[in-house]
């Protein structure tokens, strides 16, 4: 864990966020006391295979189902020239 004081990260934060963004903990000090801690924010990752994996075991109710079908045969598309 790094020490970053007020004064430094005032005139010049980006390396410092630079390297929190990189995973490093910074702690902040004021008259070489510590009054803040600077950490990475918690990502997490979702994979595409897990979406669909949930989506395929996510039962349909059947009525939304009704639904649907009904709103996209709604949406068949036309072909303009087709009465020409």
């Amino acid at each position: 864990m790094s020490t970053i004081s007020i004064a430094e990260l005032r005139q010049n934060p980006a390396p410092a966020l630079n390297a929190v963004e990189h995973g490093q903990v910074l702690t902040v000090t004021r008259y070489r006391r510590a009054v803040a801690r600077i950490v990475p924010v918690a990502r997490s990752v979702v994979r595409g295979g897990d979406v669909m994996r949930a989506l395929a075991l996510t039962p349909v109710d059947d009525q939304w189902a009704i639904e649907l079908d009904a709103e996209r045969s709604a949406d068949r598309a036309v072909d303009p020239w087709e009465n020409q």
